[in-house]
């Protein structure tokens, strides 16, 4: 299929024959669950390392790709969630102030679990011409797995840094690490490893 004509507009802002974008899943989150307490410090842990990707990816010309949940909020858009994961009472907040977008980064908003289902993710990435799709974010278990599960449907190469997203319960991140591995072909290395120069071919 190819790729719909580029808006002149937006010309600037998307790289030619990158091949490869980075999609962020659920990284703007306000972390509001029972037990997040948790939870919370493995996820800044892994929005430190999610946030140092996605500045190599900036630096090589990598089109990032925000994946977010409204959060049932139909009316939401990218500026209401930034809003309320900022918030004093959300316990993700310091997550979020790490991962937040940029004028240059793409945003797509989800209703379930997957980026792809009923979402404009598909159409967007076939505009940016990418074929391979480096996944991060939250949870490896839910979103994560998803949405990569959607991806390998559709027939795109996929690659999930194993230290860019942790599971609610971290029992749950070695099953759907092999998953991802054994079923949809993902590479699962650390994200120091990634070559985005090398995927960008």
């Amino acid at each position: 299929m190819p790729a719909p004509e580029k808006h002149p507009d937006l010309h600037g802002n998307v790289p030619e024959h990158c091949r490869v974008a980075v999609v962020l899943v659920d990284v703007l989150n306000a972390l509001r669950f029972e037990g997040s307490e948790e939870f919370v410090p493995r996820a800044l842990a892994v929005a430190e390392r999610v946030a140092r990707l996605k500045q190599r990816a900036a630096e090589a010309g990598v089109p990032v790709v925000y994946v977010n949940d409204n959060a049932g909020r139909w009316q939401s858009d990218v500026s209401r969630v930034v809003e309320d994961c900022l918030a004093e009472d959300a316990p993700g907040r310091e997550v979020s102030r790490l991962l937040l977008p940029g004028e240059r980064d793409f945003f797509v908003m989800k209703p379930k679990h997957s980026g792809f289902y009923s979402t404009t993710l598909d159409t967007l990435l076939v505009y940016l011409q990418a074929r391979r799709l480096v996944i991060a974010g939250f949870t490896v278990e839910r979103c994560v797995l998803f949405t990569a599960n959607d991806a390998f449907l559709r027939d795109y190469e996929l690659y999930v840094p194993k230290d860019c997203t942790a599971a609610i319960d971290d029992r749950d991140s070695d099953a759907a690490l092999r998953i991802l591995e054994r079923v949809l072909g993902a590479r699962t290395q650390v994200s120091e490893e990634l070559d985005f120069e090398r995927l960008k071919a």
